[in-house]
């Protein structure tokens, strides 16, 4: 089973930015694609940016175009959420998920992961 870690959260103020880092051991992420999705409080879980372990393409949610980056260092066995010019409704508990890369692109569908992280949490807030 594919285990992944997130770290990198916190406690922002409006128009900060942050990294986000999702990391595993014992296995290569390399091969793998990996999903960043974020759920705020009454809300359903969002799928935010991918990164396709086939080709490395990438997606981004509509929502956070321009703000959000993704990117993979193989060196680091990570993937990182790059999240720019932060807003308060960015705010909720970030997650990574990881799935054998099935489709050459990857998808911001959550069923499609099967292992996911327990979760970063980001507060944006003055």
């Amino acid at each position: 089973q594919v285990h992944v870690v997130e770290s990198g959260g916190g406690l922002v103020q409006p128009g900060g930015s942050l990294r986000l880092s999702c990391g595993a051991s014992g296995f290569n992420l390399r091969y793998y694609t990996i999903g960043w999705f974020r759920q705020a409080p009454g809300k359903e879980r969002e799928g935010v940016s991918c990164i396709s372990g086939s080709d490395d393409s990438t997606d981004v949610a509509d929502s956070v175009q321009g703000r959000f980056t993704i990117s993979r260092d193989n060196a680091e066995n990570t993937v990182y959420l790059q999240i720019d010019s932060l807003k308060p409704e960015d705010t909720g508990v970030y997650y990574c998920a990881a799935s054998p890369p099935v489709r050459r692109v990857c998808t911001l569908q959550s069923l499609r992961y099967p292992d996911w992280g327990q979760g970063t949490q980001v507060t944006v807030s003055s």
